[in-house]
């Protein structure tokens, strides 16, 4: 990945912070964001009016795209950003050659319908190598990169220097970075993370304390063990921040998305009332589902994902689902 140009795809809040990041890194970079007045504004006001306002932008490091395409191309690394329910409709009648190109994905979320995770997707899709793809997860919330808290980010990739590289690019004095080669478990870590948070949500909505609150935590991460070990078998250790750290994270703070919808549901909303209040994409929900469709196949014991899906998308009464669910738990 030498004489890198790098592509930012995407618009929202990650998708911003990791911008701010990136852009004290290098000299340019270039960023694909769908909508054209949210460009036009940062160029003129420098923030996102959307996301994450307070991260001020310098316009002249940044080249603007809205064709994805063209973002593409003109870089050699690329670091996807997109919500998982939009990969399809914005990458599908694509034809774009990632040829010498390294993807990155840093999307929480699964493909939904095909039910891939998202490197997988882009694997198949423009025939990239296994080698030539990584990863970007880890307990990291967009708002605390904005306020420059201290924060961690761990980067997969098959090998070592390739993880090292990207690395680079999303360190700073406030962020860490630590490297990894578990590509497939950490996406599907991060995917099953937002649906216990989701489900944490749902709890605290109910009136769940935090005595239950720790419990339910503890047998979520065994329940993702359970999972990892059997879809995607290696050696790892889930007490790490890209596991345990993101799990907890995303589960409590109140900076989560998943957690904040899941409340909403805990307290009587509709799904679909609770997304239009929440104003932003809510993985955990999409997650819920795929996770479901591919426990099909591999029959693991997931009592946690399974209560959450029976909630958001069989309606049945989330207090009744919580309170058998809690008769399982140790």
């Amino acid at each position: 990945m030498q004489n890198q140009e790098i592509a930012i795809i995407g618009g929202g809040s990650w998708a911003t912070a990791l911008a701010s990041i990136v852009s004290h890194n290098v000299k340019k970079f270039h960023w694909f964001i769908y909508e054209k007045e949210i460009i036009d504004h940062i160029k003129t006001h420098k923030h996102n009016p959307q996301y994450i306002s307070a991260i001020e932008f310098d316009p002249s490091k940044i080249v603007f795209h809205n064709h994805v395409k063209e973002a593409i191309d003109a870089a050699n690394v690329i670091i996807f950003v997109v919500p998982s329910a939009f990969i399809k409709p914005l990458m599908g009648k694509e034809d774009i050659d990632f040829s010498g190109k390294f993807f990155v994905n840093a999307v929480k979320g699964l493909i939904p319908d095909d039910n891939i995770t998202v490197t997988q997707y882009f694997q198949e899709q423009f025939s990239i190598p296994f080698s030539r793809v990584g990863v970007v997860s880890g307990p990291c919330h967009a708002e605390e990169v904005a306020l420059e808290r201290l924060s961690y980010l761990t980067v997969g990739a098959e090998f070592e220097e390739d993880a090292k590289q990207v690395a680079d690019l999303i360190r700073a004095p406030f962020v860490n970075t630590i490297i990894s080669n578990d590509i497939y478990g950490i996406e599907y870590g991060s995917v099953l993370k937002n649906i216990y948070a989701l489900g944490a949500g749902i709890n605290h909505g109910l009136g769940y304390g935090d005595n239950f609150q720790a419990v339910y935590v503890s047998n979520a991460i065994r329940e993702m063990e359970r999972f990892l070990g059997k879809v995607f078998e290696r050696e790892r250790h889930l007490f790490h921040s890209v596991y345990l750290g993101d799990l907890l994270v995303t589960a409590y703070s109140q900076f989560s998305r998943n957690r904040t919808f899941g409340n909403m549901i805990g307290k009587g909303y509709s799904v679909q009332a609770a997304m239009i209040d929440l104003n932003m994409e809510a993985e955990g929900y999409y997650a819920t589902k795929s996770i479901f469709e591919v426990n099909k196949k591999f029959k693991v014991k997931m009592p946690i994902a399974e209560a959450v899906y029976k909630i958001l998308y069989e309606k049945c009464n989330a207090a009744a689902e919580v309170k058998a669910l809690a008769q399982k738990l140790k």
